[in-house]
């Protein structure tokens, strides 16, 4: 532990130059470090998390009424905590609260720094906060980056000190949900470790707290806002932001207040107290300028002091022959600061500035600071403007003085405070891309340099040593965030997959969700890019328990029932048994009865635990419910059979729905035809028709006219319609079974046995009117008596006969009113 600003040490190693912070009480013999070496050589890195083959750390943790054990290898387990194992929160005494504060503040850097400059102009804004806040107000100030608004919140905070019971509490809302404060503020207030409570519990334990909570760089409104303010209704929130957050409701009791720029009589005092001396008039003049194109915001006149400061340290070494400027890691290693050298005289025979060059001061200022500075400088734009805390600037930029990097970065205005650590300042970024300059690939978006892999493979090493606590990683989440996404985008997938793994249960175990969240999302698409299945399958669990602590059944349902197909897929039985485990708990919470199935019809594992699913795996938690849920006096075995169908049981069902389905499809295609053959030739040709007809009125059978074919008469029926009427033991399109007859050429013969197939025809009309009323076959059938029967078409008659060299005929008796026997239909 660093006594000077409680940051951490990294761990002991047996080789330091692979990840070893330095240590700004203990001076190292070494002056240049060798490159990292990647985590998996490092025989005492521990992986902690899965990463490898050290020891994984299980943490066990309150989240409301579950009780999460975060497992690094098979993934997280989650189950029902009793009520008398959940802790009870407890006041903390204000001197804790202070001391909780003190440490979440980010630590000053080592090396030179700048000198102090005072709030100007700021006299009425800060005494009108004051009053609406002892009034119980709540208040927003809203201005630009640079503008000076956190100057302005601790100003207001120490004159509200001892205003309200609770005192003044501190939070941060750089890349903080409404949930992170809330809970940032319980954890602030109560004592109670490794506890994290659910809403109606939080809300109920906030309703009695009574402070004056400043949120500086807040990032929603809206209604997020007014929730916030709602479960915390006795706090009055002080509270900044850019313009282009969300404004308040246009019912919310917040006040608003914008933050203007200075006037340029407060432009030129704060330049004067940058360079500590007077300006001369060609300075004033050039400020003047300056003033104009920035709209008076403080921090460009912070960093055009820095460039007033260069200009006369190198007026005076070049009037001296000397060199006494404060540009190499020596003089950085020295601690002295570049205002300490410069003299009280201005360097007037060097020219100012462009106003281009003070407009975009990047560059510029970029080229005169140390080397050390420069490769840290790379580092932070290469992660999204986000720097490494100093204690891992050595081991990042190969320098056992890298850590005084960080205050010549703050010293000339290149990197401001936010939250627990630092960031570049606001346009830096841009400016070194738009310039071509440092680093400009990564600032572009282009592809990641080495600075990115580098970075991952240190927070790897680091995140999982067994030495390094939870907290601490927490405190380094948005410099792992932004490696994490260097990495997925600079195409390091598989550095990035290793990262997540590492860090993303260290900030469970931290009850930082957020930045839990935002890794186990990262990692899963990293490892999906990376074609790493098992490891989307671990991410997919994790957001599976996250999303059941948080309540979000449904969501948790979607990543568990993934997590189980990878792990499936991966014959992963360990892993799928707690997947199950988890989902099994999501629908029990969710209300459903069991067996629960998903929206597209597949079963949940809840009833697929049984050992026909998982031979030799006894579902123990899943029969007990079950047990308990049957009643006293019942059988469970019965209820589960009569209510849990397992999978083997609804395909039996299902097969046999279809088979019946099948049969009865057959059956009823072969009733239909049977019934309706008589009625099939419906194509016929006007010829045919007629000839029917004429032979109909002669008394004779209609035989076809087709030539080349052989026809069998059609049967007259005395007294029919042209719907016939079929005869007993006759078959539509079969062998007539009585001693049925055929013709060939006009010669009839008997038949022999019925063993003859004769083909389709349809009988006649007869000439004498029915005495019974007609019976229809087809609808197609024509309702009137005169019409001419329908005879077969050539293409629908085919004959077949068992005794081809044989045909058979059969002569209908004239006036007969009854079908002849043997006549096939």
């Amino acid at each position: 532990m660093d006594p000077r600003n409680g940051v951490p040490d990294e761990p002991n190693d047996e080789r330091p130059q692979a990840g070893e912070a330095a240590d700004g009480t203990l001076a190292l013999p070494r002056v240049q470090r060798q490159p990292l070496v990647p985590p998996a050589a490092d025989p005492a890195a521990g992986t902690g998390s899965g990463g490898g083959g050290g020891t994984a750390r299980v943490v066990q943790l309150v989240a409301g009424d579950f009780l999460l054990t975060l497992n690094p290898v098979d993934g997280s387990e989650i189950t029902t905590c009793p009520p008398e194992d959940r802790p009870v929160p407890v006041r903390r005494a204000p001197q804790e609260r202070a001391a909780r504060q003190a440490a979440s503040r980010p630590p000053v850097p080592p090396g030179p720094r700048g000198p102090e400059l005072p709030l100007l102009e700021r006299e009425e804004e800060r005494e009108r906060l004051a009053r609406l806040l002892s009034r119980g107000r709540s208040v927003r100030v809203t201005g630009p980056s640079g503008a000076g608004r956190t100057a302005l919140l601790d100003t207001v905070a120490d004159a509200c000190d001892g205003l309200a019971p609770d005192g003044v509490v501190r939070l941060s809302g750089y890349r903080h949900t409404p949930s992170d404060l809330l809970q940032e503020l319980f954890a602030l207030i109560y004592d109670a470790e490794g506890y994290r409570p659910d809403r109606p519990r939080l809300l109920e334990l906030l309703r009695n707290v009574g402070a004056v909570v400043v949120v500086d760089d807040l990032e929603f409104g809206g209604t997020a806002l007014e929730d916030l303010l709602a479960s915390a209704p006795e706090c009055a929130f002080l509270m900044s932001a850019t313009p282009d957050v969300t404004a308040p409701a246009s019912d919310s009791p917040v006040e608003e207040i914008f933050l203007p720029g200075l006037t340029r009589i407060a432009c030129l005092e704060l330049l004067e107290q940058a360079v500590e001396r007077p300006l001369q008039d060609e300075e004033a003049a050039w400020a003047a300028d300056l003033w104009f194109e920035s709209e008076g915001l403080p921090l460009r006149f912070v960093q055009a002091g820095a460039l007033l400061r260069r200009r006369d340290a190198q007026g005076m070494a070049s009037l001296d022959g000397d060199a006494p400027v404060w540009d190499g890691p020596a003089d950085a290693g020295a601690g002295h600061a570049p205002h300490d050298a410069v003299p009280t005289t201005p360097a007037t025979h060097i020219p100012l500035p462009s106003l281009a060059e003070s407009a975009a001061p990047a560059e510029l200022l970029a080229s005169w600071i140390s080397e050390s500075a420069r490769e840290a400088l790379r580092f932070a734009v290469a992660l999204g403007g986000e720097i490494p805390h100093q204690a891992h600037l050595p081991a990042l930029v190969g320098d056992t003085h890298g850590d005084a990097a960080l205050g010549e970065m703050v010293a000339v205005g290149l990197a401001t405070p936010v939250a627990t650590h630092f960031r570049l300042a606001a346009g830096v970024r841009q400016q070194l891309a738009a310039t071509g300059g440092l680093a400009a690939d990564a600032a572009t978006g282009g592809p990641a340099g080495p600075q990115a892999h580098t970075a991952a493979q240190h927070y790897a090493w680091w995140a999982g040593h067994p030495s390094v606590t939870p907290d601490r990683v927490a405190a380094e989440a948005e410099a792992i965030l932004a490696t994490l996404a260097a990495c997925r985008d600079g195409g390091h997938v598989s550095a990035a997959v290793l990262l997540a793994r590492t860090a993303a249960p260290a900030f469970a175990a931290a009850l930082h969700w957020s930045a839990w969240e935002r890794t186990l999302r990262v990692g899963q698409e990293a490892a999906r890019l990376a074609g790493e299945v098992a490891e989307e399958a671990y991410f997919h669990h994790e957001l599976g328990v996250l999303a059941l602590c948080s309540g979000s059944l449904d969501r948790a349902r979607t990543e568990l029932e993934a997590s189980i197909a990878l792990r499936g897929a991966l014959a992963d039985r360990q892993g799928t048994t707690v997947g199950r485990r988890t989902l099994a708990l999501v629908v029990d919470r969710s209300g459903s009865p069991a067996p629960a199935t998903t929206p597209s019809g597949v079963e949940t594992p809840t009833a697929g635990t049984d050992a026909s699913a998982f031979p030799g795996e006894a579902p123990a938690t899943i029969i007990s419910k079950r047990l308990a849920l049957s009643g006293p006096g019942s059988n469970p075995f019965s209820r589960r059979l009569s209510l849990t169908p397992t999978r083997r049981n609804l395909a039996t069902a299902g097969a046999g729905a279809l088979l019946a389905a099948v049969l009865g499809t057959l059956v009823t295609f072969g009733t239909t035809s049977n019934g309706n053959d008589t009625n099939t030739p419906m194509n016929v040709k006007p010829v045919e028709s007629a000839a029917q007809q004429d032979q109909a009125d002669n008394g004779l059978p209609a035989v076809s006219e087709t030539p080349g074919s052989t026809t069998a008469p059609s049967a007259t029926v005395s007294g029919t319609s042209p719907a016939a009427t079929t005869a007993p033991g006759a078959t539509g399109g079969g062998a007539a079974t009585g001693g049925g007859t055929s013709s060939t050429g006009g010669a009839s013969t008997p038949s022999s046995g019925g063993g003859t197939t004769p083909t389709k025809t349809t009988p006649p009309t007869s000439h004498k009117p029915s005495s019974k009323p007609p019976i229809s076959t087809s609808p197609s059938s024509s309702p009137s008596s005169s019409s001419p029967a329908p005879s077969t078409s050539p293409s629908d008659s085919p004959t077949t006969s068992n005794s081809a060299s044989d045909p058979v005929s059969s002569t209908p008796v004239a006036g007969d009113s009854t079908t002849a026997p043997g006549t096939v239909a």
